[in-house]
């Protein structure tokens, strides 16, 4: 992995070495913060509810960043360690005494944790900060009623891990929405979200997409066998509605939403895309002018997304692979489709908008939009539609009449 952390630091100054010689009209905004930018605009996020630091306490963020000096990423992945460990011990020796506060602070470790590995964990110390990550957010969903459960799917000699949570005191088979994340998301934040569609007597499992967390391959053309595997395995669950499967996906994980909505439409009553890349977002032209140094992303977009491709080192290999998961280049835009939910900002920066308006253009039967005209990535608006309220009052909404489950519990 140390090969891997210094070659990103290589191609993290080619980035800007491209940009700033081929895109000299707007040279500030084609090149990554620097550390002392970053600084100011995660904090500027923590304070605003702002992802990826939705839920973080700004002292928290301060603490952790007065012990980084350099943009090495294992003094990263320490610096906010250091801050969440103590809220992990504090929960540790709580927890049979006060288990309230104790959940408290495993989620306020987690959620540390996972900054510090964020957006991927590409060097030793960011393992080390994903896997405290995932150690704190199994001991914060322990608290959890109905309870989590951690599922293994067998797939090609390795296995699928899921979270899956049925809603409680329901003696019939439930709906279920198959939960898949973006680029730096988790499963462990989807779970955390989905809980929330519970009470309407639907289920969730919630997965990590091709390349991201603990999925157990890549992305590449046919990477989505990885989630039709995950529905083989909810329809022999006997609690699950096998004729009300959904699936949702954020990001990246609305791709492949988008991709299921076509390649598994006998199987799924509906899906939710939120942003989901369709076809300009995978040209060179989109990668060299809109991805690199990106603004709105926090920093590292191209190594994060780089990462997850199937046998991707380097930019011109990114740019030559990227072109072959375009739905139109796989002569599947304007099939049929299952009933769909696209959710999208007018002014996003890391999916073009006119991939939405080509998904939406497309199939066989009438799509449900919500386009956000103010909205960026994921159709955010900040203090006015931040993601839990779209969550809460766009998505689920639209989950719970594609299920027809007309009555909360």
């Amino acid at each position: 992995m140390q090969g891997f952390h210094n070659r990103f630091a290589v191609v993290n100054l080619m980035f800007v070495l491209t940009v700033m010689t081929t895109d000299t009209a707007f040279p500030q905004e084609r090149r990554e913060r620097t550390l002392d930018e970053i600084k100011t605009e995660a904090i500027h996020r923590a304070e605003n509810g702002m992802y990826p630091l939705i839920g973080l306490d700004p002292a928290d963020v301060r603490e952790a960043f007065a012990s980084i000096k350099t943009t090495d990423k294992d003094e990263w992945a320490g610096a906010f360690m250091a801050v969440a460990d103590k809220y992990m011990a504090e929960g540790k020796a709580l927890e049979a005494t006060d288990p309230t506060r104790a959940n408290a602070d495993y989620i306020r470790a987690w959620r540390l944790y996972s900054f510090g590995r964020w957006p991927i964990p590409a060097s030793p110390g960011k393992q080390r900060s994903y896997a405290k990550a995932l150690e704190a957010f199994r001991a914060h969903a322990r608290f959890w009623d109905p309870p989590l459960e951690i599922v293994h799917i067998p797939f090609e000699g390795k296995e699928i891990i899921g979270y899956l949570r049925l809603p409680k005191n329901v003696q019939r088979p439930v709906p279920l929405v198959i939960a898949v994340n973006g680029l730096d998301s988790r499963k462990e934040d989807l779970a955390e979200s989905f809980g929330a569609i519970l009470p309407y007597g639907i289920g969730f499992l919630a997965v990590d997409g091709p390349g991201t967390g603990q999925a157990p391959i890549k992305v590449s053309e046919n990477a989505d066998r990885m989630l039709s595997r995950v529905i083989d395995y909810v329809q022999t669950r006997p609690e699950v509605d096998k004729t009300k499967l959904a699936v949702h996906g954020v990001s990246w994980g609305a791709y492949w939403a988008a991709k299921l909505a076509i390649v598994e439409r006998a199987r799924l009553r509906g899906a939710s895309a939120q942003s989901p890349p369709i076809d300009k977002f995978f040209q060179k032209e989109f990668l060299m002018n809109s991805l690199l140094g990106n603004r709105e992303y926090l920093f590292d977009q191209v190594p994060a997304l780089m990462n997850i491709l199937e046998g991707v080192k380097s930019l011109d290999e990114m740019a030559a692979f990227l072109p072959r998961m375009s739905l139109v280049h796989q002569n599947l835009l304007g099939k049929p489709t299952a009933p769909m939910l696209v959710i999208a900002g007018v002014l996003d920066t890391q999916v073009p908008i006119s991939d939405i308006y080509l998904l939406l253009d497309n199939g066989d039967v009438p799509k449900d939009a919500w386009i956000n005209p103010q909205g960026g990535h994921l159709g955010r608006q900040v203090k006015v539609w931040p993601d839990p309220a779209i969550f809460k009052q766009v998505i689920i909404p639209w989950l719970v009449r594609t299920m027809d489950v007309a009555v909360r519990q």
